[in-house]
């Protein structure tokens, strides 16, 4: 997606310059207009979706009244207004008013109450940052809200208002259900123009476009355009079942491919910021990799799926478990897990404590293993360490196999590739440019723990298991590998 980007439908509110086209619609036939039932849905739950406003203090840049409004790409009035503000003179004669006070700024976006007590869902990106956040009614009613909690990796948000008359709820319907060319409902507030309504289908399920650990969108051609963001993607049957959150777009309006978060996800995360105000998502502990054709073949998985366990952390449920680096997870808690990703989705929505059965292939082998969840915590800041320079070691005694130099750890080699004591194995001094090593992204530095899950500590070990696996008729090699930290992953390497 080179020419277009994924971007939140917040608006922030500045100058400008909207053109307004219109069509003939006449002679269209029924059949092109969508169903019937879209006016009542609208009508059923339009008093439920508010706007969201928000306003926050920054810091100005160019100075207060000085300051360039943004304005819309290819806007008419954007050489105009650069010129005016770059040649202006600010407070004490300086060019952009340097010394100007901070200054406020506006957003919009929507939402939508689920309980008539006041309980409004957004998104997380909507009031990020906000030092106030305003709930505003279909009647134009303003009510100032509180937050409740947030949960960035899935951008949602909970609000809570005292509301000064009855509210209209809406409930949440069950996103599993929902079928590829269904019809769905947008209603929301784009470009700040109120409560609009839009309609169109379900064009995909499952949609990963890589924005979160947890990507599981509902793809429409509902046009959801930016101040859309929060707002609710109905069914036919008017019940919630996704919340409008991004756009694919060059130019930030709508071309027909809108992204909304599933209702099964929404309703796992409102229940948990209604009750602790916070996310407690179950944990695992272990660092998990696809499996990919060469690796399937490697391990004997047909057909390939799963989760490839690449490391377990040794403070974390797995370990006690006895699950261990070069498992492959084909099923947790009943469920299929047929990639990395559905097994980071089903263990994130697992109850903290719970025991499960976790179903791994070992060796081509299905074990269960039974695992009682952690609690995920965020994890910490990485600290780097600044270089220093340091006298060159001798040049180490090298074998060559797979594309790659390979030498015996020992302390020279440690401190020139930074390897931490715990990590055992052989290390990689040299990569050939044109293997697949470099394909597959191995480097210098880097330390193969195994082989063909046996351990190797030299690089003769490691041509003696490469010669066996080609006497045996295999097509590649499964390797174990370490960084300098001891971060594990598998790599599968062609012996032809």
């Amino acid at each position: 997606m080179t020419a277009a980007t994924i971007a939140p439908t917040r608006l922030r509110l500045g100058l400008a310059a909207l053109a307004v086209s219109a069509f003939s619609v006449f002679g269209t036939p029924a059949h092109a207009r969508g169903p019937d039932g879209i006016a009542d849905v609208a009508e059923k739950v339009i008093d439920a979706v508010v706007n969201i406003s928000t306003s926050q203090t920054v810091e100005a840049k160019g100075g207060g009244s000085n300051t360039m409004p943004q304005l819309p790409p290819g806007s008419p009035f954007e050489e105009f207004f650069d010129d005016f503000f770059k040649n202006r003179k600010g407070p004490g004669g300086s060019k952009g008013g340097d010394n100007s006070p901070p200054r406020k700024t506006n957003s919009l976006g929507s939402g939508f109450i689920i309980d008539t007590a006041g309980v409004v869902v957004t998104n997380n990106h909507v009031i990020a940052d906000a030092d106030e956040i305003h709930v505003i009614l279909n009647d134009g009613t303003k009510i100032k809200a509180e937050l409740v909690g947030v949960d960035k990796k899935t951008d949602l948000a909970v609000l809570k208002i005292k509301p000064p008359k009855p509210l209209v709820a809406v409930k949440f319907g069950d996103s599993d259900k929902l079928r590829l060319g269904d019809w769905v409902v947008a209603i929301g507030n784009p470009f700040s123009l109120g409560g609009t309504v839009t309609a169109g289908i379900v064009s995909a399920k499952n949609r990963d476009i890589s924005s979160g650990p947890y990507d599981s969108y509902i793809q429409t051609d509902a046009s959801i355009n930016r101040g859309n963001s929060g707002g609710p993607l109905f069914n036919l049957d008017g019940d919630v079942i996704g919340v409008n959150t991004l756009i694919i777009s060059p130019s930030g309006g709508s071309i027909g491919i809108g992204f909304a978060v599933p209702s099964k996800t929404v309703v796992g995360v409102v229940d948990q910021l209604r009750q602790f105000g916070e996310l407690r998502r179950g944990w695992l502990g272990v660092r998990i990799q696809s499996v990919t054709d060469e690796i399937a073949e490697s391990l004997n998985i047909k057909p390939p799926r799963g989760a490839l366990v690449a490391g377990v952390d040794d403070k974390g449920p797995a370990k006690p478990a006895g699950i261990e680096p070069g498992d492959v997870v084909v099923k947790f808690d009943g469920k299929d897990v047929k990639d990395p990703k559905d097994l980071s989705r089903v263990v994130a929505d697992t109850a903290v404590g719970k025991e499960v059965d976790v179903i791994i292939i070992r060796k081509g082998q299905e074990e269960t293993k039974k695992v009682t969840l952690g609690r995920l915590q965020d994890p910490d800041k990485v600290q780097v360490t600044a270089k220093t320079d340091e006298p060159a070691p001798e040049k180490p005694v090298t074998q060559k196999a797979l594309g790659l130099d390979l030498a015996a750890l020992n302390k020279d080699l440690r401190t020139r590739y930074k390897i931490k004591d715990s990590v055992k194995g052989v290390v990689v001094t040299n990569v050939d440019a044109n293997s697949d090593a470099a394909e597959k992204r191995l480097s210098a530095g880097d330390v193969i723990v195994e082989v063909a899950q046996e351990a190797v500590s030299s690089g003769a070990d490691i041509q003696k298991r490469v010669d066996q696996l080609k006497k045996d008729g295999k097509k590649s090699v499964l390797l174990l590998v370490s960084n300098a930290d001891g971060e594990l992953r598998f790599v599968a390497l062609s012996v032809q």
